[in-house]
């Protein structure tokens, strides 16, 4: 249980953990897709090659654009490629990081669609069995009054009449099952021999100051969007209850009945009332709003914050009654 709340803080814990955890979630559904269906093929020369392609190339699509769909770092992406100069100046490195970053989290599932087809063998075998050579293997059903060709579209179809008490199928089945494997374990090393030699590789022809700016950059556009979403739904929450708190004074009747209250509830009240306040920022209109999002949208602001990180702080100093200094805050 401990070991599940570890991994769960992790995929928790940005962005791209989150990314990656869906990632691998895809992949998983896309083994559990395959090994749920039922593949029947035709068995009809005209056929097993279209049936069979698509159904291994069709799915790996929806699996593509669906893992394109749910990846934080295509909308991130297309927001920084899409918006206005304005104040910033854009990164071309950052957008093709953000792009490289989805199309390879993307392709996961895809490939172990593909990959885990070709080492099952079936949709293989139901595709190329008219391509094998009938010579090669002894016991072809020749009473059937069929030709060859159509004879080879039925070997995927074990419960056929034509293959009882007959090794052929089983042999051509085999045959090209091999093939199969063998394509399917060398695409698998050829993709781990790939990844372990950009590991490898890439540092010696790659400014690795560049990428390390490269990453922070677009780790804070993912980081700024968020907060403004956050912030934006903090405003939205508190101008909707001033709205409506404003709405029933407006509606209450002139007669109030006025009571006394204790110092400590008005004093909370202040409180409260002034965390309302900070949080508006100022913007108590619509108009103002509808400002402040065209303004965030067509010219974002520089990325320089030495303004706020230097400004004065408040200092509070206490005096007795005849003006001495006692102590001071900040």
């Amino acid at each position: 249980m401990e070991r599940l709340k570890l991994v769960l803080q992790y995929f928790q814990s940005n962005s791209e953990s989150i990314s990656n955890g869906i990632c691998i979630i895809l992949a998983l559904v896309s083994v559990k897709l395959y090994t749920s269906f039922d593949f029947n093929c035709p068995c009809l020369p005209q056929y097993n090659k279209l049936y069979s392609l698509g159904v291994m190339i069709v799915p790996p699509i929806i699996l593509f654009f669906l893992g394109v769909l749910v990846n934080r770092h295509t909308g991130v992406m297309m927001d920084e490629w899409m918006r206005p100069v304005g104040n910033r100046s854009k990164n071309p490195a950052v957008v093709k990081y953000l792009f490289s970053a989805m199309i390879q989290r993307a392709l996961l599932a895809p490939m172990v669609w593909i990959l885990v087809t070709l080492l099952d063998g079936k949709i293989f075998i139901c595709a190329f069995s008219l391509s094998v050579d009938p010579v090669l293997f002894s016991g072809v059903p020749n009473n059937t009054g069929l030709d060859i060709i159509k004879i080879m579209a039925k070997v995927p179809c074990k419960e056929d009449v034509i293959f009882r008490n007959s090794s052929f199928r089983k042999a051509v089945s085999r045959y090209v099952r091999c093939y199969s494997q063998a394509v399917g374990w060398s695409i698998l090393l050829f993709l781990i021999i790939l990844g372990a030699m950009g590991r490898l590789i890439k540092p010696c022809f790659d400014d690795h100051a560049g990428f390390l700016q490269t990453r922070y950059w677009s780790n804070y556009l993912d980081v700024e969007q968020k907060l403004f979403d956050e912030t934006c739904v903090l405003h939205a929450r508190d101008f909707a209850r001033k709205c409506v708190v404003q709405f029933f004074e407006d509606m209450r009747e002139d007669t109030v009945l006025r009571l006394p209250h204790p110092p400590f509830v008005s004093t909370g009240k202040e409180g409260w009332e002034e965390e309302e306040e900070e949080r508006l920022h100022g913007i108590t209109k619509q108009d103002q709003m509808d400002q402040l999002l065209d303004k965030w949208y067509y010219s974002k602001p520089e990325l320089d914050v030495t303004r706020i990180a230097h400004r004065p702080r408040a200092c509070v100093t206490w005096e007795d009654r005849e003006g001495k200094t006692l102590y001071s805050d900040v």
